[in-house]
């Protein structure tokens, strides 16, 4: 079983992946810590030199120095001390290979995929020995973890950190990935445009006729356009992800309930019961809607 699973080489200024091994393992875990790295590569200004993240069965360990992040992820029967080891190892190779200026200037993602071979060669040692070549490296790292041994991260800390600091928490939200449109929602989409565009149309021509009348029933009007931006911005929350979703839900069905009810009179219960069913319906699939966790593949 490999103890060190995945390698990540990032820039700290702005987590630029600068090269990380190939990923041949695809278990779910995985996945999740690997998402965990690039939230965690985007906040690496604010964090200590060295830490560690723990997670069930796969831990996050990473070393940053000169302006560069070795991040890993590795098995958590790995002792602590092979594993900052062989970031250690990972570190002397890639400033070995790439010098500080070369890195600076880096300006797309992954600049030194061919740094990959170097890492599957110092994976294949450590998962096949168990640890590096001379015991007096690993000592060295025992005594220095020891001496300043490393902090342990929070990741939910970390996430609430990076989107603070960028100042748009509400944005990183919206620019997350819901999971993909349901048969039911295609249909609840149709339906409320359907209500939508029977609330405008009923509104508009009641306007003409009340603008004829000096303005009685004009709040029937403001019911119907009322009725009418409730279902367009219940298609919008269905479709986009947005916070205090379940508030905006129950709100917007709220309204839509009584502005119906408020035009009883020049609505008949079927119509009622229609469209209060279908923003019943569509509050429902949108509370149920949820984020799609899509892992950013760190891998090449």
């Amino acid at each position: 079983m490999s103890l060190i699973l995945f390698a990540f080489v990032v820039r700290v200024r702005d987590g630029l992946p600068l090269s990380a091994s190939t990923d041949f393992e695809h278990n779910k875990e995985l996945q999740e810590r690997k998402q965990q790295l690039r939230t965690i590569s985007k906040s690496l200004p604010r964090l200590p030199e060295r830490g560690t993240v723990k997670g069930q069965k796969l831990n996050i360990y990473f070393v940053s120095s000169e302006g560069v992040s070795y991040m890993s992820v590795c098995h958590s029967s790995l002792p602590v001390a092979k594993a900052f080891c062989f970031l250690e190892d990972l570190r002397w190779e890639f400033t070995a290979c790439f010098n500080s200026t070369v890195i600076s200037l880096a300006a797309r993602p992954y600049p030194f995929l061919e740094f990959d071979s170097t890492i599957q060669k110092l994976k294949q040692q450590y998962n096949q020995s168990g640890g590096p070549a001379l015991e007096v490296t690993l000592a060295e790292v025992q005594e220095d973890l020891r001496i300043r041994p490393p902090q342990l991260i929070n990741s939910d800390e970390v996430e609430l950190t990076n989107g603070t600091a960028n100042g748009h928490i509400e944005q990183a939200g919206v620019n997350q990935r819901l999971e993909p449109v349901s048969a039911p929602g295609i249909l609840s989409l149709v339906l409320n445009i359907m209500c939508a565009s029977l609330n405008v149309i009923r509104g508009v021509h009641l306007a003409e006729n009340t603008f004829q009348d000096d303005f009685e029933g004009i709040w029937n009007v403001a019911a119907f356009l009322f009725a009418f931006v409730c279902c367009a911005l219940q298609c919008h929350l269905y479709l986009f992800h947005s916070s205090l979703k379940k508030l905006k839900s129950f709100l917007l069905l709220g309204v839509i309930v009584l502005c119906n009810l408020y035009l009883l009179g020049l609505r008949n219960i079927w119509q009622l019961l229609f469209h209060i069913s279908v923003a019943s319906l569509s509050t429902s699939l949108t509370l149920t809607r949820r984020i799609h966790h899509r892992t950013d593949d760190c891998g090449v």
